[in-house]
Order: structure tokens, then sequence, then C-alpha cells
């Protein structure tokens, strides 16, 4: 890439940036989009916005807000984030200050980069004077998710526990006999009851069929309500076809249908929860303490002798979890947890192809070998500037926004059991394969490609020389991929164009009632299942890089820094978390964190080895004493990650727990009914 394009990348992506902040600036101020750029202060019954029109008020707001504000507003998942944002920031900092003074000098005056010519078109470009080619935080997390545990507030699933792999009850026993007296037995003092999971699939369809026809009733009265006019009293009754999609069948009274199959489905629906919850148990419970030490005690502990029965762990908030997956066998999950890891692992591997594609036909001068015909609008110099500029990294980021949600979808099938473990797995798959197909998979395509007439004639035996030549090309396309994440990406976080146009299109055109009005500016989370991966891959990038290309430090620098500031502010004012684990994520954060670092070690020494650096042995013990810490670091916290501490939740609550209410919060919607007493949920 040229000096040029760099330069006109970097440019228009900042005043793209400048433009987006202008925007939010403006049209946060207007009550009509408060919904928009404030739900979650809304949610929450607080002022929407603050009452300066100072453009830079929301800045000063994100900088001065406390991580007690941030746990209060969002939840102590969303503070755990902020602490790997601003952990990885000081470290782009840090790195410029030791590497920037040192190496930028010694590249810039190396006058051997003028004579080997290594840009990919052959001529020299400026850019290339920029290349060499040419505890705490865990702790501080430790005591977040410590002081979160010891809340003096009544949280549900503090005091139960998830049982699966339930061994099949004796001759004449029900399944809730056999939980009850086995937990009895072990847990005499602060056993209070136990849940059997039911197959609720039947009366989860059910249930969901009366949802939408309330919905619709309460669209059709709001509609009616609406057409009553001054010169009409009566109004007009709204009126459907029952026929397909509503384009065929009856025509009938709306309201008056609706109430019918309401109705109807009511009785069904209570006929059909007691069919489920007396005939349909299935091998997993969820068990209820009236001490969360006890319940905390009983999620560690060896509850039988064969692994595969008996399993207890913690149970999830309500909210959480995911029903049909609790149910699954030990052996079945097993396979379908390798089944999944394969799928994931051949994924990795074969989607590199489509991606080493991207990078190395998304650049023009390739593109004019591969398709002659657009030379004429190539050779066009200002669509050729902008065209250098984006095009490799928006080919890049269109492609990788496709995968997230299979990832969800297979991690799922493994038979996790919460919505926050979920996403965890899922995090973690993510990671991998972005890591895999875009900084090895473009720093690899990237380089071969180039250089294949030169491979060709030395021999796969100087792949390695020719990928220490090479590497250098890469790390504009880098450079420009960051800035472009932190500043078009963060500019659109910021401005939120996008869910706005939407926002207003549904409220004009779809919205009759308050509750779709509602739904329709949901903010929704963070994101965390593609957010964190992402977060992961730029910082692998710019450690890696650091070394070939110093000048990349401080783009990462930028983009931990202002994705702090510009997150701050949507964790305060936006986003509504749909879960709290707990800081449950940030073990897997740290590991790829030091994964990245450890990459980072290895790219070093075998760049300085490549370039004859005599002293680069001595890097080794560096690696060493990376590895050591991360293994000290699983061995010493990941625990407490895992399970909640007993000297942790035993503190006094704050009033003592209704632990009907708390076992009540765990019951499915599809099962919840008035006219169901205690002695209907008895049986399951």
């Amino acid at each position: 890439m040229e000096f040029a394009s760099f330069l006109t990348s970097l440019g228009t992506s900042f005043i793209i940036f400048v433009i987006l902040m202008l925007l939010f600036t403006w049209l946060s101020g207007k009550p009509g989009n408060h919904e928009i750029y404030f739900p979650n202060r809304i949610l929450k019954g607080m002022e929407p916005s603050s009452r300066t029109r100072n453009p830079i008020s929301w800045i000063k707001e994100a900088i001065s807000s406390s991580e007690n504000d941030i746990i209060a507003v969002s939840g102590v998942d969303t503070a755990v984030y902020f602490v790997f944002l601003s952990t990885a920031f000081s470290m782009m900092v840090l790195a410029g200050i030791v590497l920037l003074p040192s190496l930028l000098p010694l590249s810039i005056t190396d006058h051997s980069v003028r004579q080997n010519n290594t840009t990919s078109n052959g001529t020299f470009s400026e850019l290339d004077k920029f290349s060499m080619g040419h505890i705490e935080a865990y702790k501080h997390v430790s005591e977040i998710r410590a002081t979160a545990l010891m809340s003096s507030e009544v949280r549900a699933e503090q005091f139960a526990v998830l049982v699966r792999d339930i061994p099949p009850p004796l001759e004449g026993e029900t399944r809730k006999e056999q939980v009850n007296s086995y937990f009895k037995a072990i847990y005499p003092d602060t056993f209070y009851r136990s849940m059997v999971v039911t197959d609720n699939t039947k009366v989860n369809k059910m249930w969901e069929e009366l949802e939408g026809y309330r919905k619709q009733l309460v669209r059709a009265e709001t509609v009616y309500a609406q057409s009553k006019t001054i010169d009409k009293p009566e109004g007009i009754r709204p009126m459907n076809r029952i026929g397909f999609l509503g384009l065929c069948g009856k025509n009938v009274d709306t309201i008056e249908y609706c109430n019918e199959k309401i109705n109807e489905l009511i009785s069904k629906m209570e006929t059909e929860q007691k069919v489920t919850l007396r005939d349909k148990q299935l091998s997993s419970a969820l068990v209820f303490f009236s001490s969360r030490v006890a319940a905390a005690s009983a999620a560690q502990n060896l509850h039988a002798r064969m692994r595969d029965t008996w399993t207890v762990e913690d149970a999830p908030e309500p909210r959480q979890l995911i029903w049909s997956n609790l149910s699954l066998q030990f052996y079945m999950r097993e396979v379908r947890k390798y089944v999944v890891y394969i799928t994931v692992a051949l994924m990795v591997v074969f989607y590199m192809i489509p991606i080493t594609m991207i990078s190395a036909f998304t650049t023009l001068g390739k593109l004019v070998k591969l398709m002659p015909f657009i030379k004429p609008v190539v050779d066009i110099a200002p669509i050729r500037t902008v065209l250098e500029a984006y095009l490799p990294q928006l080919a890049l980021i269109i492609f990788l926004a496709l995968l997230p949600k299979l990832l969800m979808f297979l991690t799922k099938l493994e038979g996790i059991p919460s919505e926050s473990h979920a996403v965890r797995a899922a995090s973690g798959k993510y990671f991998y394969f972005i890591v895999f197909n875009v900084f090895i998979g473009v720093t690899l395509g990237g380089t071969l490609f180039g250089n294949f007439k030169d491979l060709e004639k030395a021999g796969f035996t100087k792949i390695i020389d020719l990928l220490g030549k090479g590497l250098p090309d890469n790390a504009t396309f880098f450079l420009t991929y960051v800035a472009l994440k932190f500043f078009v990406g963060y500019g659109l976080e910021l401005s939120r164009l996008i869910p706005l146009i939407i926002f207003h299109l549904k409220k004009k055109y779809l919205c009759k009632t308050e509750a779709e009005v509602k739904e329709a500016w949901a903010p929704g989370d963070f994101g965390y299942a593609t957010r964190v991966p992402s977060d992961l891959l730029i910082l692998t990038i710019t450690l890696c890089y650091s070394v070939i290309a110093p000048l990349i430090l401080p783009f990462g620098a930028v983009y931990f820094g202002l994705g702090w500031l510009v997150l701050r502010n949507q964790a305060l004012k936006v986003y509504v978390p749909s879960f709290e684990s707990y800081g449950r994520m940030w073990p897997h954060m740290h590991a790829r964190f030091l994964a990245a670092l450890v990459l980072y070690q290895v790219t070093m020494i075998g760049y300085f080895g490549l370039k004859l650096f005599y002293f680069t042995p001595l890097l080794f013990p560096l690696l060493i004493t990376s590895l050591i810490f991360a293994v000290v670091c699983k061995k010493k916290f990941y625990g407490f990650f895992q399970h909640a501490a007993l000297d942790v939740v035993c503190h006094e609550l704050k009033e003592s727990p209704n632990v009907e209410r708390v076992y009540r919060s765990f019951v499915p919607p599809s099962l919840s009914s008035d006219k169901l007493d205690g002695d209907h949920y008895g049986d399951a």
C-alpha cells in the first residue's frame, strides 16, 4: 500500500469518526431519540440525558464514572470487561514507551530498506520506514467478584444447585421422591425442596401461541381505539383472515377471535401443565437450600462414586437456563462436545481458504492481474486511492460478520446449561477462529502469495526466509484494519445510526402498542461472544506486529483507549445486561491475553532470529517466564471463578431469604399459573 493510500484511509476514517460523534451529540439531544441513546437510564427510571448541551459532556461523564457506578448500572461482568480494556490499554502505552524510542530510529535510519525494495509492488514506500522488516488485574477482578457475591441482597441462584445425570428411580418411587430422599440424607438441616426438570416442548409451544394471541389482541384493541373519532365514535373493528399468513381463509373480527383462542388455549394449557408436571419428568433437577453456604458447598462436592451420576454444579440465574439442555445425559454431552469441537476445528482450518483468497485477491494489483477489464477504472487516481485504502479491510470485516450465530448454535448443541456459559464457550471458538484465519491467514496468505514466483525459484526450503522478508508488507494492512475498527467501528457504536433508523421505521410503520414500541428500542447487551474475541484479535495483532512495525502500538493504544471511553458511555446509558455471571468471563479473557503475549514473544524471537540478531537466545527465558506465570495464575485464581468460595458466601444477608420465592423464580413461564398451587408443583 502506498503512503498516500495509507494517509487517505487514516484521514477519512478520522473524519468519519468526527462526523459520527457530532451526529451523536446532535441526535442524542432530541427527546424523540432518547429511547435509543439512553434506554438503560429510562428502564431504571433515571433522567435520560444530562442537562448540558456541551458536545463533550458524555466524555466527562464517562471518565468521572467509578467502577461502582458501572456495577450498579450494568453489572459485574461489564466492570470486569473494563478491567480488560484498561489492562490492554496500559500494555499498549507501556510497550509504546519502551519500543518506539528504540526501534523507530533504527528502522528509519536503516538504508537497506531502500536497497531491498520491500514493498509488494516493487517500489519504495515511505511507510516501510516505520517497519522493522524493513497480576495485579487478576487480584482486582477477584475482589470485584468477591464483593458482589458477599452482597447482603438475596439472589435466587445462590440458594440452588443444578443436578444432572440422576439415575433411574427405584420401582414405585417417583423422581421427586428419589431426589428429595437423596439430598435430605446428605443435607438434613439445609435441604429445602427440589424441582424436577420436565419435558416442556408441548407446553412451551402452547404458551408461545397464547402469548402471540395476547399481543395480537392488545394490538387490535389499540387500533380499534384509535379508529374512534368525533365523526365516527363507533370506530372500525379490525378484521383479519385466519388462513395461511393471513392472506386467505375466513375473515373474522380480530378482537373476538383472539379472545376465543385465548380462552381455548388457557383451558388446554392448564391440562397440559398438569400432565407435564406429573408424567414428563426428566433425569435432572434443581435443588434448593435454606443457606447459600450449603448450596455453594453442594456445588463443589462429589456426590457419587461414578462421575456419570448425580452431577452437581452451580445453578445459573433463572433467566439464563437453557431448559432443553438440562436433561442431556453425561455421555451424550461428551459425544456432542467432541463432535462440535471437531466441526469447529474443521471450520477453522477450511475457512482459511476463503480468508486467504480475500487477502490475496483484494489488493488492487492482484485484482487487475486477475480481472484486466477493471484496469481503466483502477487507473483513475482518486478511485484507486479509496479502493486501496478500504477494499481489503471491508471485505474481511463483512466476511467475518457471517460467523458468530453459527458458532453460538454449535455451542448450545454441546448441552451447555446456561446462556452465560454458552457465551463464554462461543467466545473462545470465535477467538481461535479469527486469530487463525485473520491473523495467521492474512499473514501467510499475503506473504506467500505475493512472493509465489520467488517461492517457486528458491524452493519450499526458503519459506522461512520469504516470511521474514514479506511480513512487513502485511503491516500496513493491519495498521489500516485497526484504524478502521476504532474510528469507524466506535463511531458507529457511539452514534447508533443503524438502531436509530430501524427504531423510527418500526415506530412509524409497524408499532401500534406501547409494548411494541418498547420492543423496538430494546437495546440488548454488550454481545460479549463477539466483542471480547474481536478485542483480543486487535491485542494479538498489535503485540505481534509491534516488533515488525512499532508504529502499530499507538494504533492499538487508541483502539483500547477510545473503546474504554465510548463503551463506558454505552454501559452507563445504553446496554442492559441479559445475564450476570459475576465475572466468570475473566479467566477466558486472561488466558487468551496471555496466549497473545506468548505468541508475540514467539514472533519476536523468530523475527529477530531471521534478522541474525545474536542476542536472540537471551529472549527465551522471557517466554518461559510467561508460560510459568500462566500456569501459576490458573492454579491460584481460576478455581474461584468456577465456584463461589465459602468464606465469601458465609456473610450474613440483610434479611432472611424467602426460599419459596426463590423456588418460584425458577418455574418456567410456560408452567407458571395462578391455578397451579404448591401441590401441583410438588409432583415435579
